[in-house]
């Protein structure tokens, strides 16, 4: 005690002021760590979720709340309750059994008036009619008729085309019947094989390595090198024709949707493992008499590809929150760009799943998944409205639920950091795009079109793990296009690809791509069902024909031999 006494006050001071900050310091390190405890834990738990849990975000509860902005004050409310009538006489039976759905008839005619019947007749002789009746001691009854699938597996053939080849007596003239183009000079692939090339790899994402087996299966010996000098050709030399048309289509869409994914590319002149990606464009899918989807190959993933495929664009476009189309936004005064309430819910689900589940309903991002899930559920009612009444209901009924959940939004302190703050952060940063939907009956309220149409491509990929040029990458993206329009317009993939390389070969020599515009997928042109496919020209000669008659109808003229792939179906027609 007296040695403290003698020291100098200033001294002690100073050593207390030291010793203070040092604890400063610590519990900035040490509430640092926590925070990046937090993190690591929270990326554990999203891990695991996203590895062992379910991929659904499909809310379990049932209640339907949500709030609404009075006064400037926030009212939460159930919505059951609101529109319930208290003055209503009480049910004699609290608990009604569910109502059971009953059977719908015709449903099994209905699934099998689409198909080729081929009858099959079991009769008893007069000799067993007469050992069971005794003579003339019978009459017929109406036969019992039993139906069953009968699956019949894909045949090849060779088409061989015998070209009349006519000579003058008096002089050299000569002349040919006509005949189809060669589809490839000096191929056998006719444009039935290539179709069923370009199904099996890009619709159906089969490896061409598992097609060239499955071809020897048949007795057919392609390679799978010769199968993909096929698609890169094809794609090049016709599809990329009418890929060119479906994109000077697209820009008469006042709304449009976009996103991308990653893609590797072997050979494209950079580091193994570079990444590229695989942009892609379509119609809005509010829009219901023709859709169109445009895929597109680039190395990078840089404003430079999005401003030059939407150069001279005037509309609206649907994206992420990716900050290269609001940059875009900037630059183009015709272009606006609407957000994807389905980034925004995602997060504040990868919020919710961190939140233990006894506490999970009295969180935050709870209530605001409500909030979401309330506007969803109302802009569901909408979709069979026109643009106009949609536009009006939206006024109406969904923008009191967005103003009060962006009013919510701003009363609540979070931290940064973590995946509740990065959610509430990414909506207010977002609130602009994220009411363009409001402004237009045609604009959806989410991407989700965009994600279903880039997911063949993603599920391919994952078969075929990266693409090997440059050249393959162009190609793709020119076949993705083709066979996703056709899906997106209900028509068979197969069909269409068919069609096109039937039709596209006869123009080559055409000064104008008047053609094309009959080529275009549309209710008008195609139907889907029942293995047939209308051509517009039979429409207009009002002749109904079956795909094998039409094939025979083609046969009949004289040309070359080819490969084909026809189902034995249609040989017995």
């Amino acid at each position: 005690e007296e040695q403290l006494n003698s020291v100098d006050k200033s001294f002690l001071i100073h050593l207390l002021l030291q010793q203070q900050e040092q604890l400063e310091v610590l519990t900035k390190e040490l509430h640092a760590s926590n925070e990046k405890m937090q993190l690591l834990m929270e990326q554990v738990i999203l891990g695991k979720q996203n590895r062992f849990g379910r991929s659904s975000e499909k809310m379990e509860d049932t209640n339907q709340i949500c709030f609404l902005e009075v006064d400037g004050t926030i009212v939460f409310f159930n919505e059951a309750e609101a529109v319930c009538d208290l003055s209503a006489a009480e049910p004699e039976d609290l608990e009604p059994k569910s109502p059971k759905q009953p059977k719908r008839k015709g449903k099994k005619e209905a699934d099998l008036s689409g198909l080729p019947v081929r009858r099959i007749d079991h009769y008893l002789s007069e000799a067993e009619l007469e050992a069971e009746f005794d003579k003339k001691g019978w009459k017929q009854l109406p036969d019992a008729i039993s139906r069953k699938y009968h699956f019949v597996p894909a045949k090849v053939e060779v088409e061989e085309h015998h070209i009349g080849v006519y000579a003058s007596k008096t002089d050299e003239h000569m002349v040919k019947a006509d005949h189809p183009n060669v589809l490839l000079h000096g191929s056998l692939v006719s444009p039935s094989l290539a179709a069923a090339v370009i199904n099996g790899k890009y619709v159906n994402a089969v490896p061409l390595y598992r097609l060239e087996q499955e071809f020897q299966r048949y007795g057919l010996q392609i390679t799978r090198q010769n199968m993909a000098n096929w698609c890169i050709r094809l794609a090049e030399e016709y599809l990329s024709i009418l890929y060119d048309y479906l994109h000077k289509e697209l820009y008469f869409y006042h709304v449009i949707q976009a996103d991308e994914t990653p893609v590797l590319v072997n050979h494209d002149g950079r580091k193994a493992g570079s990444k590229s990606w695989m942009w892609v464009y379509r119609s809005g899918h509010l829009y219901q008499k023709r859709q169109i989807v445009l895929y597109e190959y680039q190395q990078t993933r840089n404003a430079s590809h999005p401003r030059e495929f939407l150069k001279g664009y005037d509309g609206i476009c649907v994206t992420d929150g990716y900050q290269v189309y609001h940059t875009l936004e900037k630059e183009l005064e015709e272009l606006t760009i609407a957000g994807c309430w389905v980034h925004c819910r995602r997060r504040f689900d990868e919020a919710l799943k961190l939140v233990p589940k006894s506490c999970q309903k009295e969180s935050n991002a709870f209530l605001l998944m409500k909030q979401i899930q309330a506007i969803y559920r109302e802009e569901g009612k909408l979709k069979d409205l026109s643009s106009d009444e949609r536009l009006k209901q939206r006024q109406a009924v969904i923008k009191p639920l967005v103003d009060a959940f962006f009013a919510y939004l701003k009363t609540i302190n979070v931290s940064k950091k973590d995946k509740f703050g990065d959610a509430v952060g990414y909506a207010l940063n977002q609130e602009k795009y994220l009411r363009v939907f409001l402004t237009d009956g045609d604009v959806p309220i989410d991407n989700n079109a965009s994600e279903r149409a880039i997911r063949g491509f993603c599920i391919g990929k994952k078969n075929w793990q990266m693409i090997d040029t440059i050249h393959g990458a162009k190609s793709s993206a020119i076949i993705y296009s083709i066979v996703e329009t056709a899906k997106a317009n209900n028509l068979k993939p197969f069909d269409y690809v068919q069609h096109l390389l039937e039709e596209i070969p006869k123009h080559m020599n055409d000064k104008d791509c008047s053609f094309l515009e009959d080529l275009l997928p549309g209710q008008e042109n195609f139907r889907q069902g029942s293995a047939k496919l209308k051509y517009r020209w039979l429409q207009s000669s009002r002749l109904k024909m079956s795909r094998y008659s039409l094939f025979c109808v083609y046969l009949s003229t004289v040309g070359i031999m080819r490969l084909s792939i026809i189902p034995k179906t249609y040989r017995k027609l």
